[in-house]
């Protein structure tokens, strides 16, 4: 369980992390600015001597994108900030990014040899750190080599797609990536709030992959504008589609379409990408009222607590079905999602809702659960134990129990195959059934992280590009 994380010294104890300043618990629910402030140069320094240099280094097999970690952290040591962050941006385009919102504690961190015997690196702030750094002082663009003629089209700016044009246009490719929205990012813009993840910080990555030469075509809906054969027939010779998993799901019980039941979709769209939280300068209103339930127990459900208290509700409350060791997001911010104040009621899920003369939700019924077997995937599932429903006054309600592939590109495209769920099938390159085209992210893999997204755009990326250097294909 992480700590309430202080602005102290360094330590001198290669056993213990050094702390990373946050805002304070109580002021940070009245603002939506960047709630952990990161590391200064002495505490990175010191935070990177904690690493051993392992000569096989596990940390890296933890990394879906493969970057060499203790090299970078090495540079660090030595003060070498800009050789740190040349390092990274060798495998990830996307540092900042990562450093921030990355489960570290679930993939690289996980394998440090230091966390046997106490807190592992910190290697997630350290990258965080370097590419911050070098946003102050000005991001550095490696030379590109000639530009090859074979154009590739990405479709959509999230992390998968943003992480395969930067691939692909270090190769000398040029890219054009088409965005169905306004701004490129993905669910970085519209789901992530700004209190994780400043969007200053998701344009500058953007701005960095433009000066690769990529190009940039935002409000593209690919599959109304343009199709996937017609892509091919202008002037593209391969196609990486990667959507997301914009659909949001439901509960399915009475009374979910009464008004003040949101999606977590549209709630974290309305405050993320259209800035509601500023309203009325924004222009974009959103109501949210003083008693707020949250459905859900992932990153997802946690973020739209975490913005509706800093909405002005009084009241947050996260359901989720089943206890606190099962949930799927951070430990970290389900930490400090607690020293915030938000309450959690574990092993309970509504079964229905009721409405006032208006159609507005007045109250929930909820059962309480109880955690059974395992099933094949190691996941305990759970059933309702009877006679336990509870009646809760309530004003707002946020669903946040998953997303699935948005249906556009797959009913639009003959014969590319699908599997359950709306997932666009793939093999291990993540090309699909139709020639040329290739997918990856949440629409590859299901719902999944940011980085696991990245992984899928590098193993794309080099596939794609083994597929256009093959001189027996006609380019």
């Amino acid at each position: 369980m992480s700590r309430t994380l202080n602005n102290q010294p360094p330590t001198n104890n290669r056993f213990t992390a050094v702390n990373v300043p946050k805002q304070d618990a109580f002021n940070r629910t009245k603002n939506f600015r960047e709630v952990v402030l990161g590391y200064t140069e002495e505490q990175a320094i010191a935070e990177a001597s904690r690493c051993l240099n392992c000569t096989q280094p596990k940390c890296v097999e933890g990394c879906p994108v493969g970057v060499e970690i203790p090299v970078f952290i090495k540079l660090i040591k030595q003060n070498d900030l800009a050789g740190a962050i040349k390092k990274i941006k060798e495998k990830n385009s996307l540092p900042a990014i990562c450093g921030r919102v990355c489960p570290q504690e679930e993939q690289c961190q996980k394998n440090c040899l230091v966390g046997k015997k106490g807190d592992p690196v910190s290697i997630g702030r350290l990258e965080r750190f370097v590419a911050d750094v070098e946003r102050e002082r000005g991001i550095e663009v490696p030379k590109l080599p000639v530009c090859n003629g074979k154009k590739v089209a990405v479709v959509g700016a999230g992390p998968a797609g943003l992480t395969v044009a930067a691939d692909l246009a270090k190769l000398g490719y040029p890219v054009t990536i088409f965005e169905a929205l306004h701004k490129g990012g993905g669910v970085l813009v519209y789901g992530i709030p700004e209190f994780r993840l400043p969007k200053y910080i998701v344009q500058a990555e953007i701005d960095y992959i433009k000066k690769l030469g990529v190009e940039f075509q935002p409000d593209y809906l690919i599959g109304r504008i343009f199709t996937i054969d017609e892509l091919f027939k202008t002037c593209f010779k391969a196609v990486f589609v990667a959507t997301g998993a914009g659909l949001p799901k439901f509960l399915e019980v009475p009374g979910e379409n009464l008004n003040g039941i949101y999606s977590a979709n549209e709630f974290l769209i309305r405050v993320n990408l259209m800035k509601a939280f500023m309203f009325p300068q924004s222009k974009t209103p959103i109501k949210v009222g003083k008693k707020v339930a949250v459905i859900g127990g992932g990153n997802v459900a946690l973020d739209s607590a975490r913005c509706a208290l800093r909405l002005g509700a009084e009241n947050v409350t996260i359901y989720y079905r089943r206890t606190r060791n099962e949930m799927p997001a951070r430990e970290e911010e389900i930490s400090n999602a607690e020293e915030e104040g938000i309450f959690f009621k574990y092993l309970s899920t509504p079964v229905k809702f009721e409405g006032d003369e208006q159609g507005n939700v007045k109250s929930m019924i909820t059962h309480s659960m109880r955690l059974c077997d395992a099933d094949d995937s190691g996941k305990r599932r759970v059933a309702p134990i009877q006679g336990s429903e509870v009646k809760t006054d309530i004003d707002t309600v946020i669903v946040a129990i998953g997303r699935t592939p948005n249906p556009i590109i797959q009913s639009t495209t003959p014969g590319l195959q699908t599997e359950t769920g709306g997932i666009i099938a793939s093999d291990e390159s993540f090309k699909t059934s139709l020639d040329g085209v290739w997918v990856g992210g949440d629409i590859a893999t299901g719902e999944a992280t940011v980085i696991s997204a990245m992984g899928s755009g590098k193993i794309a990326a080099k596939s794609i590009h083994e597929y256009l250097s093959n001189p027996k294909k006609e380019q």
